[in-house]
């Protein structure tokens, strides 16, 4: 690749993106760093965690960084479709006098769309925004309305309030490039999130990047070349999950695993891998980068059995154990035997 000054613009922009989120969130570069994959990757991001985490704050402050349109969804039993897509809506034309339909936009005309706690409304409601993530247009009536690009949907979910939510189903889940974890900030970060927030600050969030500056690095980051060796590393860690395919799936997934990943996972990671090797200023990808996105693209598509719950086993652990087990170096694992059958297969 030999645009340079682009690269290092978006290596830039990252770094003025956390430089400018400092001012609001402190702590969880890392939840940033995945969120900022996901937008240049054109993929949406599932965040789980507990109130109070400041994760609707984080991803309005990430909107006005990058200059973009943001909205915000509250969730609810109640909420219908037309809630969120928009309705149509009969009145009178002044000039002829003619009734005739306008359409009124829902709050899902927008660039950074926040769905927070999704689990707590209806599959009929979650359908609609499922078009939208996928389609990135929505229907009312007989008529498509195309979504404003960029568009990302950004949903949050609470981990430990199960009464009277709707969870989300695999096929939804599958939707997402991520699934997030936001986690408890540790001693040092919360004792500056009390004088932060307990004492009279202002900030100054300035924009760092705009809307068609946005398209263009989403563009730019599916020209990165991967290796073979990359892809067939990638390959190696998703289809080990599969345990209907029998060959080279080792005895841990066979036991834990009830559902793999399907070929999503693949696409996601190497497109994170190539947005993140860009955004780290490098113009190829590497096992390493791989390694650091499998958790967020594999741990909602996994379906543990109930051999793993019982025993309290999670997503996460089983891929930390299928990293292990999966040779970094293209010789060894070319060479190896349980991988030559899995790539037979």
């Amino acid at each position: 690749m030999s645009d340079d000054p682009i690269i290092s613009k978006l290596r830039i922009a990252r770094e003025k993106v956390l430089d400018q989120l400092s001012q609001v969130i402190v702590g969880q570069t890392e939840v940033v760093d995945e969120l900022l994959i996901s937008v240049f990757s054109r993929g949406h991001c599932l965040l789980e965690g507990v109130p109070g985490l400041a994760k609707t704050l984080m991803i309005s402050t990430l909107s006005r960084t990058l200059n973009l349109k943001f909205s915000r969804i509250q969730f609810t039993p109640d909420l219908m479709p037309a809630d969120i897509t928009g309705i149509d809506i009969i009145e009178e034309d002044h000039d002829t006098g003619k009734r005739i339909y306008k359409f009124i936009e829902g709050p899902l005309f927008a660039n950074m769309v926040l769905a927070d706690e999704i689990n707590r409304t209806p599959p009929k409601t979650q359908s609609a925004l499922l078009e939208a993530m996928q389609e990135h247009r929505v229907t009312v009536g007989r008529t498509r309305h195309v979504l404003p690009e960029p568009f990302f949907v950004l949903a949050t979910q609470n981990p430990i309030e199960q009464e009277g939510t709707y969870p989300l189903p695999e096929a939804q889940q599958d939707r997402f490039m991520f699934k997030i974890f936001v986690n408890y900030p540790t001693f040092d970060e919360e004792l500056e999130i009390v004088r932060k927030t307990t004492s009279i600050e202002t900030d100054d969030i300035q924009p760092v990047l705009e809307a068609n500056e946005i398209a263009s690095l989403q563009k730019l980051i599916r020209q990165v070349p991967v290796s073979e060796h990359v892809l067939r590393y990638t390959l190696s860690l998703v289809r080990q999950t599969r345990v209907d395919q029998k060959k080279g799936i080792p005895e841990i997934v066979q036991e834990y695993i009830a559902w793999g990943a399907g070929p999503r996972a693949v696409q996601y990671l190497i497109l994170g891998g190539k947005a993140r090797a860009l955004l780290n200023g490098r113009t190829y990808v590497t096992c390493e980068d791989i390694q650091k996105l499998v958790k967020p693209v594999l741990r909602h598509r996994l379906v543990m059995s109930f051999l793993a719950e019982s025993e309290g086993q999670t997503p996460d652990m089983l891929i930390d154990k299928l990293i292990e087990i999966t040779p970094i170096r293209e010789d060894e694992l070319i060479r190896d035997p349980r991988f030559q059958s899995l790539f037979a297969s």
